[in-house]
């Protein structure tokens, strides 16, 4: 089952970065906004293609945190990111540098040597509420404490990684109430999830990382944002995972490569967060350029 959920959750992260990858390509070639430029985007084959594949990311997930511990599902999920810049990028008519290749291949050494030696196992569905408050109560308090220090005024590389990390926390938070609602669906149907505090939870979580999300990309660079945001999603996650779900990993000398992939998974997504600013451009046919 551990083998089930760890495929799931890369074909959810690969699912993820094509929605991400084609909804951006089709919003950049309009000038619109708000509600046209949605009505505009309905009718794009790349934003369809981009729907999609945010939908398929969905029930991955799901059937990922059904058949896995949290613990090893969402660190997965730091896959999105070279994927996504592996698409965006030719999609985009664009070149990723030496670098972001270097990024790339320590993002995948790294998270694998990391989750190898971790072995995260002994996941449970369901958490009681005695573990669920204090859960709730400290990210929801996290994501409070690190939105009003990104107040207005601050500068732009903070407030970008102090939305990013908000964001992060309601991501993770709403990980672990989708694999307690689909948890639920598994065991007893779709009446009980629908009867599930944490069904409704996990779409009220996932609304405002999402709106979190874009507050950090406007705020400042992406650099800035996206390690809080991959790194803080894995960290969180794993946490949520142990107290709530009472999931554990491998310690005593096994920490020393924990340690190891760990800072090679660091380096390879700040190395991917500078890449991105840093693509080059490529020559593309002028009929192609015009159709864009």
């Amino acid at each position: 089952m551990i083998g089930l959920a760890a495929a799931f959750a890369v074909a959810g992260a690969a699912s993820n970065a094509v929605g991400t990858a084609f909804q951006r390509r089709a919003a950049s070639a309009s000038s619109r906004g708000g509600i046209r430029l949605l009505a505009e985007l309905v009718r794009r084959p790349f934003w369809m293609v981009g729907m999609a594949g945010v939908i398929c990311a969905a029930l991955f997930q799901s059937l990922a945190l059904v058949n896995g511990p949290l613990a090893l599902v969402q660190p997965l999920f730091i896959l999105e990111l070279p994927f996504a810049l592996l698409i965006a990028a030719p999609l985009m008519h664009r070149r990723l540098p030496r670098s972001g290749w270097w990024g790339v291949g320590a993002c995948v050494a790294g998270l694998a040597v990391l989750l190898i030696a971790a072995a995260p196992h002994g996941a449970l569905d369901q958490a009681p509420l005695t573990r669920w408050i204090p859960a709730l109560c400290l990210c929801v308090g996290a994501m409070t404490a690190a939105v009003l220090l990104a107040g207005t005024g601050r500068p732009a590389v903070r407030r970008a990684a102090l939305l990013a990390t908000a964001s992060a926390t309601g991501n993770a938070l709403t990980a672990a109430l989708l694999k307690s609602a689909s948890g639920t669906f598994a065991d007893h149907g779709f009446a009980a999830f629908l009867r599930s505090w944490q069904t409704y939870g996990f779409a009220l979580a996932g609304v405002a990382a999402v709106l979190l999300l874009e507050n950090a990309l406007q705020a400042g660079p992406l650099a800035a944002a996206q390690p809080a945001l991959t790194i803080g999603d894995a960290v969180v996650s794993l946490t949520l995972g142990i107290t709530l779900f009472h999931e554990r990993i491998r310690t005593g000398w096994w920490l020393v490569p924990e340690a190891g992939g760990a800072v090679l998974l660091v380096a390879g997504v700040l190395v991917l967060s500078r890449a991105v600013q840093h693509l080059r451009l490529l020559q593309v046919p002028a009929e192609e350029e015009a159709a864009t």
